[in-house]
């Protein structure tokens, strides 16, 4: 089956189907680009939808997350947002698969259908030249056989004629030669040209033709071929992303298995759990005593002294009403109905006892919260303290280990005052250690507010024991509690110990250096990278130079290394390839 021998005669309409082909080839294209795109539309659509919805830093909503369901919807976002990944991947595939070849390839297809529709032009020229020529001799042998024809007829008439002179005849004999000459030539030229014709025509029919309807057929089924493939390859770009949309999904539900009622119940009560006791029993008023009373000589005296001593319900004296509840001091009154006071007790606040916690309450109302956090139940109240407790150890611990590097940069410049004058460092230390020792004192005073809530003090007018939680560094004990951390107008009146570390501190360093050997080598290290030593205590090393390790990272960052005698100093430990000897004392082993 070949378009040549089949189609040698439909030309025009091969070229049509060609170009319909490659129409079809633009279009779907065109269906793939607007895909990439709804893809990328929809991925970026769903990145703004996870966005949208994820908790806020710092806010109320970061709380809420604590429960499973909230960290289950928060999964699912973050699963979304992948998701939402592999729609941008699956765009990208697209077009770099498929419209990226197929644009190159479509170019290329339509430079070779104008080739080869050149060629069979060109050819259907050729052979309609050759018919022009065939039929040009044609017309012109039939011309000369008609005028032989007519100058032999003329010829044969002269003979005939007697009165016509023989010169005449002469001259109607060669005339008529003449003629019959130029037909033979015209004959021959019109067979000539009638055999080249033929020959032309059967190359044009079975040679040229066929070849060239060959190659667009060949072209076309190509096209087709990789129209499918194409085809194939967009389903496989969405087959490739199912396992990981899969995993997302598998997220999801995993997420929301998680999810856990007795969980979240339990995260409630620890939100919102104040600590106090449900209110007890309420006990009967009786207003009926003064009619049951005795009229006596002594029927009064002996009526206060029995309502004072008799027991009420079997014993037990008469309880302090709770405090939530107003009671009713005119016998007159009228009784208000248990729903009323159970609804009063439901919404009032506790009473405020003290002088202390009236200004808070005040405070409170003015909008600004206390320091120690009593306006909250005490459950409550004791998770802010400890939460407060631990931002207070956690600054503290930056600040000591901030007094660590400063010690030992002057420690390094008490040793070799050419790196640095060690007294410029002192302002520093003494800064640092003041930041500590308010810290100290401020976390102190939370822990005590934290003992009191949690019931580990002994009594309120007993001195509580020093906490152990730094006893490497001393700080003033905090006083009695109640007294110390506030006086009867509620403010924070705890002094402090004045003294002061760093003469201990500069003393010590004295002591401990002075005519110390230097260090000996621990190992060597390799440079990689070039370091400029501008700051006092560092030096400056080259990228590849070999050194000496005198003193290993010690957690700050820093190593201590040394080129000779009078160069030593510190570098960044990331920018140096340290080979410790395992010999060398202090030296540590890697595996």
């Amino acid at each position: 089956m070949s378009w040549g021998t089949e189609l040698w005669d439909q030309f025009d309409n091969l070229e049509k189907h060609t170009q319909w082909g490659i129409d079809i080839l633009e279009k779907y294209i065109k269906f793939v680009k607007e895909r990439t795109e709804i893809e990328l539309s929809y991925a970026k659509q769903l990145r703004n939808l996870s966005k949208k919805y994820q908790p806020k830093k710092n806010s109320k909503e970061e709380e809420e997350y604590r429960y499973t369901a909230c960290r289950a919807f928060l999964s699912t976002l973050n699963e979304m947002n992948d998701y939402a990944g592999q729609h941008e991947v699956v765009s990208e595939n697209l077009a770099s698969q498929i419209l990226a070849g197929l644009a190159r390839y479509v170019q290329e297809l339509k430079q070779e259908r104008k080739s080869h529709f050149h060629d069979g032009r060109k050819a259907q020229q050729h052979i309609e030249t050759c018919w022009k020529q065939l039929e040009s001799s044609k017309r012109r042998f039939e011309r000369d056989c008609k005028e032989a024809d007519r100058a032999q007829q003329y010829f044969e008439k002269m003979d005939a004629d007697i009165n016509v002179t023989k010169a005449d005849v002469e001259k109607a004999r060669q005339q008529a030669q003449i003629r019959h000459q130029m037909a033979e030539d015209s004959k021959a030229d019109y067979s000539s040209n009638l055999q080249k014709f033929n020959h032309e025509q059967r190359d044009y029919y079975h040679t040229h033709i066929p070849n060239i309807f060959q190659k667009i057929q060949e072209m076309e089924e190509q096209r087709i071929v990789r129209l499918g493939e194409s085809m194939k390859t967009y389903a496989e770009v969405d087959r490739q992303v199912i396992p990981i949309i899969g995993k997302c999904l598998d997220g999801i539900v995993k997420a929301a298995e998680g999810i856990d009622g007795k969980t979240d119940s339990q995260l409630v009560i620890e939100a919102y759990k104040s600590g106090f006791e449900p209110p007890g029993d309420i006990e009967f008023e009786d207003y009926t005593q003064p009619m049951k009373r005795t009229v006596s000589e002594n029927s009064l005296s002996n009526s206060r002294a029995d309502s004072k001593a008799e027991p009420k319900f079997g014993g037990k004296p008469k309880g302090k009403l709770w405090p939530f509840i107003k009671k009713n001091k005119s016998p007159k009154q009228q009784k208000e109905p248990l729903s009323h006071r159970f609804n009063e007790f439901m919404t009032s606040k506790p009473k405020i006892h003290c002088f202390r916690s009236l200004k808070r309450g005040l405070s409170l109302k003015l909008g600004a919260a206390p320091e120690d956090f009593s306006n909250l139940p005490p459950e409550q109240r004791r998770k802010k303290l400890q939460q407060k407790v631990d931002e207070l150890n956690k600054e503290m611990q930056k600040e000591m280990d901030q007094r660590e590097a400063i010690t030992k940069m002057k420690d390094v410049y008490l040793k070799n005052p050419q790196m640095g004058d060690p007294a410029s460092l002192d302002h520093k230390l003494t800064e640092v250690i003041q930041n500590i020792d308010k810290l100290r004192l401020e976390a102190q005073k939370f822990e005590a507010w934290l003992a009191e809530v949690e019931g580990r003090l002994p009594a309120r007018g007993e001195q509580r024991r020093q906490s152990g939680l730094y006893d490497a560094q001393p700080a003033p004990a905090v006083n009695n509690c109640a007294q110390a951390r506030e006086s009867p107008d509620g403010s924070y009146t705890e002094e402090q110990s004045q003294e002061s570390e760093v003469k201990v501190l500069a003393t010590d360093f004295d002591d401990e250096f002075d005519d110390e050997e230097p260090l000996p080598a621990i190992g060597t290290c390799k440079a990689l990278y070039t370091f400029d030593g501008q700051n006092e205590g560092t030096i400056s090393v080259t990228e590849g130079e070999t050194l000496y390790v005198i003193e290993e990272d010690k957690g700050d960052g820093w190593t201590r290394i040394r080129r000779n005698e009078d160069e030593e100093g510190y570098v960044p430990t990331s920018y140096v390839e340290v080979y410790l000897d395992k010999n060398a004392k202090g030296a540590k082993t890697y595996i």
